[in-house]
């Protein structure tokens, strides 16, 4: 079976699930994958197995914490898109998925050929917390990138046909330093952020963000974007700070470590997923990031460990084997493996 999968690269998250299901389909002898990246230029996050292509695709603009609507259309290029859209060839492949990837999605409506969805915004198709809602937003969430068969994957069922996250972390015993604290902030001010986090000097911190390079002043650290640094950094680390997105999250909470998250202003997906934090009760979600917040956060804040099972390897399975167990079975088979600690329970859990 040879499959062409498309990954939206402007997240991190996006990048890291590709990764994990590239792994997974890697076991399959009869599987080959041909892979489109679109939304950033290429870079070494994107490590997956196969024929790689990378495209401009569509992407948002934000300054300051905040979509910046008017930037985003005057820096997407239509015309580029639509000619990704019309040459991109599809005659050659078994089966077509997209993880929010715009140019493959399209390309497969257009021509009528099915195509599956995999990612968390699929899971706005169904009832789940919603904030910051409207007509043009929820237009913009389904059509972005339209799929015929949409997995979409989220912290808890809500009780609809959705799966839990894909979170690619290393197994292992659980362990982190109390005093360290992982920063991944990208749409923030990267100066405002360490200005804020410079007054808390009880605390080691990990920056990692655009245009940052590797230095270490004092007890706040920088560090250039890094696949496998970044990663070292979060297993040992006992807090994070992050904007509202996805995978980063999933991850967090999958390790058992304390959240802080701060979603990206007039941006839905994130506002929803502060909402759903919230309602669930699995991080601390802010409007800003000051020392006052931060210090009080880390002072009272409690961890949530979450067993969410290998999604990734189950997803690649039936992906191998025809696609024959239907969404429901799928989301039924995987949440009944999933289970909750807090407080007691999760110390128990570590230990």
């Amino acid at each position: 079976m040879k499959v062409l999968f498309g990954v939206q690269g402007t997240g991190n998250g996006h990048i890291s699930r590709a990764n994990a299901i590239s792994r997974e389909l890697a076991r399959y002898d009869d599987v080959f994958v041909d892979w489109i990246l679109s939304g950033r230029p290429p870079n070494d996050l994107f490590q997956v197995r196969g024929k790689q292509s990378f495209k401009r695709g569509l992407t948002f603009v934000t300054r300051q914490g905040e979509v910046r609507y008017l930037a985003t259309v005057k820096s997407n290029n239509v015309l580029t898109f639509a000619r990704d859209v019309f040459t991109l060839e599809l005659d050659h492949y078994d089966c077509l998925v997209s993880d929010y990837e715009p140019i493959l999605s399209w390309a497969a409506k257009l021509r009528g050929k099915p195509v599956i969805g995999i990612g968390h915004q699929y899971a706005f198709n169904y009832q789940i917390p919603m904030q910051g809602d409207n007509r043009f937003n929820r237009a913009l969430l389904r059509h972005f990138a339209p799929v015929d068969i949409g997995l979409g994957l989220h912290w808890h069922h809500f009780d609809q046909p959705i799966l839990p996250p894909i979170c690619d972390v290393p197994d292992g015993v659980l362990g982190h330093r109390s005093d360290k604290v992982v920063v991944y902030l990208p749409f923030e001010d990267q100066q405002e952020v360490l200005n804020q986090l410079r007054h808390i000097s009880d605390h080691e911190f990990f920056v990692y963000g655009p245009d940052l390079s590797d230095a270490d002043l004092g007890h706040v650290h920088t560090r250039a974007l890094s696949r496998e640094g970044f990663k070292k950094d979060l297993v040992s680390s006992s807090a994070v700070v992050t904007n509202a997105g996805f995978e980063l999250i999933s991850e967090c909470l999958s390790l058992g470590i304390r959240l802080l998250a701060k979603p990206l202003n007039k941006q839905v997906e994130q506002l929803s997923n502060g909402a759903a934090l919230s309602q669930l009760g699995y991080a601390t979600v802010v409007d800003s990031i000051t020392t006052a917040i931060c210090k009080d956060w880390l002072r009272n804040s409690e961890a949530v460990l979450v067993t969410y099972p290998s999604v990734h390897e189950k997803l690649a399975m039936w992906l191998a084997q025809g696609r024959t167990q239907t969404v429901q079975s799928l989301s039924e088979e995987l949440w009944a493996r999933v289970e909750v600690h807090r407080g007691s329970a999760l110390q128990k859990q570590i230990a």
